[in-house]
C-alpha cells in the first residue's frame, strides 16, 4: 500500500507539481478562442456590415459607378449624337428616320429615357452627366482629405503659436460666405485657365477644372479640425512621447503615428465631403457656371430641362433622381461609416 503524500502546510512555500500539469488539448483550444483579438479596421467592417441600410447603400453607389464607367463603352448613342427628326420623344419612342430602319428590318435600340430638345438621347448624357459628379466627388474628396490632413496634423502636432496661427486662418475661411465666394471664384478661375492651350484643360474643360480649385482652396478646412482635434488627443501618449524621446523627427511621427491613427476620421469626413461636392457641381452647373458644354452634368440637365417642365417633366426626373439616389446613399453610408467607426459606440 502507497504512502498518502503528506498534507501540505497552506503557510509552506513547498509548489505543488500537480498545479503545473501540461494543459490538455481541449483546454489549449479554448485558450486560443478565447485569446482571439480583432484589430480596429476589422471590427469597424464588421459592425459596417452588419448596417443593412450603410450596405445596400455601398452595393447601390458601386453599381452606379459601374454603370457610368463601362456603359457609355458600348452603348449605341453618344452625348453628342443628334437626331433632328427625334426632339424630346417620349421614353422608348422612335424617331421618323428610326421608324424606317425598323421598317426595312435594321435593329434600333430604344431610347430609354427618350430625347431632350436637340434629338440626343437622354439616357447616355445622364449617364455621362452621374459619371461627371462622380469624378468630381471622388477627386474633390482627396484633394479634401490630402490638404486637410497635413495642415491639420501639422497645426494639432505643433501646437501653441503655429496651431493658433492656422487655426485662425481656417476660422477667416470657415466665416467666408460659401456660395458666393464659390461663385466667384469659379468664374475668375474658369477665365484664367480657359485661355490656356494645355491638352488637358481642353479634354476636361476649363469648368471641371476650376471646380477641383475651388474645392481645394476652401472645403479642407472641415477636415482639418477634424484631423487636429485627433491629433491633440493623441500626442500625449506613451508611443508617441516615447518615440519622441527616441530622437524621431517630427515628419516621421506625424507619418507612422498620428495618421494611421486619425483614419476613422479621415474615411467618415471623407464619406461626408462625397456627397457635399456633388451637391455643390450640380449647383454650380444648374447655374450654368460648372461643367462646359457639350460635357453634360446632372446640374445642366435639370437646368436645361426647366423650358420644358409642364410637356417634358421625364427630362427633370431622371437627372434629380441620380443626385438624389447618390447624394442619399452617401449620407447614409457615411452614417454608417460614422456608427462602425466610433469607438464610443463599441458593444
Amino acid at each position: 500500500m502507497m504512502d498518502k503524500a503528506p498534507k501540505k502546510n497552506f503557510l509552506s512555500f513547498q509548489i505543488d507539481p500537480a498545479r503545473f500539469a501540461p494543459a490538455t488539448d481541449a483546454e489549449k483550444a479554448q485558450q486560443l478562442t478565447q485569446r482571439e483579438s480583432t484589430s480596429f479596421m476589422r471590427d469597424a467592417m464588421r459592425r459596417l456590415r452588419k448596417n443593412k441600410m450603410a450596405m445596400a447603400c455601398l452595393w447601390l453607389l458601386i453599381i452606379i459607378t459601374l454603370i457610368a464607367i463601362f456603359v457609355p463603352q458600348f452603348y449605341p448613342y453618344s452625348y453628342t449624337q443628334q437626331d433632328v427628326s427625334g426632339k424630346h420623344m417620349a421614353p422608348f419612342e422612335y424617331s421618323k428616320k428610326e421608324q424606317q430602319r425598323i421598317a426595312r428590318g435594321e435593329k434600333v435600340f430604344p431610347h430609354i429615357m427618350g430625347t431632350d430638345n436637340l434629338g440626343r438621347d437622354y439616357c447616355i448624357r445622364v449617364i455621362y452627366g452621374t459619371r461627371i459628379s462622380l469624378m468630381v466627388g471622388f477627386i474633390s474628396a482627396l484633394i479634401v482629405v490630402v490638404i486637410g490632413i497635413i495642415y491639420g496634423a501639422i497645426s494639432g502636432y505643433f501646437g501653441g503659436k503655429v496651431d493658433m496661427i492656422m487655426m485662425r486662418i481656417v476660422d477667416i475661411i470657415y466665416s467666408l460666405p460659401d456660395v458666393l465666394i464659390v461663385i466667384l471664384l469659379s468664374v475668375a478661375i474658369k477665365d484664367v485657365i480657359g485661355m490656356s492651350k494645355s491638352q488637358l484643360i481642353m479634354k476636361l474643360g476649363a469648368g471641371m477644372i476650376s471646380i477641383f480649385i475651388v474645392f481645394g482652396l476652401l472645403y479642407w478646412v472641415g477636415m482639418a479640425r477634424q484631423v487636429r482635434g485627433q491629433v491633440l488627443s493623441i500626442k500625449e501618449q506613451e508611443y508617441v512621447l516615447a518615440a519622441q524621446a527616441s530622437g524621431a523627427s517630427a515628419a516621421h511621427i506625424i507619418r507612422k503615428h498620428m495618421i494611421p491613427n486619425c483614419i476613422s476620421v479621415i474615411i467618415i469626413t471623407a464619406a461626408m465631403q462625397i456627397p457635399s461636392a456633388i451637391f455643390t457641381e450640380s449647383f454650380l452647373s444648374f447655374v450654368g457656371m460648372g461643367v462646359s458644354m457639350p460635357m453634360p452634368s446632372l446640374g445642366s440637365l435639370a437646368s436645361d430641362a426647366r423650358s420644358g417642365l409642364v410637356s417634358y417633366p421625364y427630362l427633370l426626373l431622371f437627372p434629380a433622381a441620380s443626385i438624389f439616389l447618390i447624394v442619399l446613399s452617401f449620407n447614409l453610408l457615411g452614417n454608417g461609416l460614422r456608427d462602425a467607426f466610433d469607438p464610443k459606440l463599441r458593444s
